[in-house]
């Protein structure tokens, strides 16, 4: 089969063109014909960083985590699927593990859901990553309709899908961006935008929540910024987060009572621990997709498997609105 793969690591790496054996299904995983891979933030610190990063694989390796395909074989154990069923999931491209950038890859059954039926291929492939994060990150900070919910960098890969699912499950929403085209997106979703740029927190507090604070606050951006949740935040709030690599002090949240819940979505995949959980999000992420409640946002460049580099730079050139997608 064709394969694009990586032989080393750093800003500067390219991809090379390879033929590898086809995949054929073992106990409890299936083999997928891929359609469509995503590229996600972490495929390019992968690229960029190598063996600086714990879940690198070894070279030479093939990336790619999300994807969107066609089962063509079953292996023992897997009552879920059958050849020909349209699926989606986030399964390789880390460890030990063959990513997306292929043909075929051999995934294992628990990582993976039923394609949601309304979109395309490309779209489907969008989500897994981002649409995971974005669902346990407001699961784990306990959502509930009527909360007054703010998601920091709103137009992100993670954080138009969190918007949406914000609205889905019935709260108020308020997305941060900056520049015309973000605050478009952000608007788009049915939610509040605010410009981070040109807003104090202080004034958009008072403004869209009489000075109380948001109930609840999922931080994309992380970092730095998680500062300036815990300045947004409401007294005993929930704070969850996707980038809590920081040394950072609490004492703002200690005297607000606030939850802080990081979400590190490949945990599952690199710990062999609780795979299930994110087939079943995939599941219910593809309910909510087809009742017409979600829907992933492209980025207008489109990508061929042999111009994975480009699809790679990008989402690193910081250019793309919306995720970027390579078909196989």
């Amino acid at each position: 089969m064709k394969a694009m793969t990586i032989t080393a690591y750093g800003e500067s790496a390219t991809f090379e063109a390879a033929d590898l054996s086809k995949p054929t299904a073992t106990q409890g995983h299936v083999v997928i014909r891929i359609a469509a891979c995503s590229v996600n933030t972490v495929d390019t610190m992968i690229r960029s960083m190598g063996a600086d990063l714990p879940l690198s694989p070894a070279l030479p390796a093939v990336l790619g985590m999300d994807f969107a395909g066609v089962i063509e074989g079953v292996g023992e154990g897997v009552t879920e699927f059958s050849v020909g069923d349209e699926v989606y999931g986030c399964a390789g491209g880390l460890a030990d593990i063959q990513g997306a950038l292929a043909e075929f890859m051999l995934a294992d059954s628990k990582l993976i859901a039923h394609k949601p039926k309304s979109i395309s291929m490309r779209e489907a492939a969008a989500m897994p990553l981002v649409g995971i994060t974005a669902y346990e990150g407001l699961e784990r900070a306990g959502i509930t309709a009527g909360q007054k919910v703010l998601i920091q960098g709103g137009a992100g890969g993670v954080g138009h899908l969190a918007l949406q699912l914000a609205k889905h499950f019935g709260a108020d929403v308020y997305g941060t961006g900056t520049g015309e085209d973000q605050l478009e997106v952000i608007k788009g979703y049915g939610a509040t935008s605010i410009d981070f740029a040109a807003e104090k927190i202080a004034d958009y507090v008072a403004e869209y929540t009489d000075g109380a604070g948001f109930d609840l606050i999922f931080d994309t951006v992380g970092g730095a910024n998680m500062t300036n949740s815990f300045e947004a935040a409401a007294l005993n709030a929930n704070l969850s987060s996707t980038v809590g690599l920081l040394e950072i002090d609490l004492s703002p949240a200690h005297f607000k009572g606030l939850s802080l819940h990081i979400v590190f979505m490949l945990l599952p995949m690199l710990s062999n621990q609780g795979r299930e959980k994110h087939g079943a999000i995939l599941a219910k992420l593809a309910e909510i997709v087809d009742a017409g409640a979600l829907k992933p946002l492209l980025d207008d460049e489109v990508f061929g498997l042999e111009n994975v580099g480009g699809a790679y730079d990008r989402l690193t050139s910081g250019k793309a609105i919306g995720k970027v997608v390579v078909d196989i």
